[in-house]
């Protein structure tokens, strides 16, 4: 089982800044999913608002200001969740890379970065994943950020059963 892991001068600056957030930034649980695990997937929902609240509570004790939901970076973001569960694999490039989901989304942003996650069954479980991993704990600790989108697509066939994306980023 695989282990969990503008303008054309800032564009390109923050193309960068996304390859540099991306690396090493998926995160599962090890072990196959078992069939408690299985059931417990049928209860499994994504709480984007209680997301929103853990992730600024913790960014808040780091003395960083608050994000607000996004409903572009949701649906970015439940698209990387659908193609990682359709593909069954845990990876920033099965929806296209990361740089090219960003343009395709015509999304206004200078700074922005993905988390991915399989195998949660809690929006607490994922969030807690992504903070105990120092790359994404990275992505959520970014001082410029302002926004997040968070998605999950349930796959009960597929490897982790659960697959988590969270996307942040700056600007409007």
């Amino acid at each position: 089982m695989p282990e969990p892991f503008m303008t054309k001068p800032l564009l390109a600056a923050a193309l960068l800044a996304a390859s540099v957030a991306l690396s090493a930034c998926a995160v599962a649980p090890s072990g196959p999913m078992s069939a408690s695990s299985a059931q417990r997937l049928a209860s499994v929902r994504v709480d984007p608002v209680q997301a929103g609240r853990l992730i600024n509570s913790y960014r808040a004790s780091q003395g960083l200001p608050p994000l607000r939901l996004d409903p572009k970076l949701t649906a970015m973001a439940q698209y990387q969740s659908n193609a990682m569960a359709a593909a069954n694999s845990l990876s920033h490039d099965v929806g296209g890379s990361f740089t090219s989901r960003i343009q395709q989304a015509r999304l206004n942003t200078g700074r922005a970065a993905e988390n991915l996650g399989a195998g949660y069954f809690s929006t607490e479980e994922a969030v807690a994943g992504w903070r105990a991993s120092s790359g994404h704990d990275a992505n959520l600790r970014l001082p410029d950020v302002t926004r997040y989108g968070i998605a999950l697509t349930k796959s009960p066939n597929s490897s982790y059963g659960a697959w988590w994306t969270l996307v942040v980023a700056a600007g409007s």
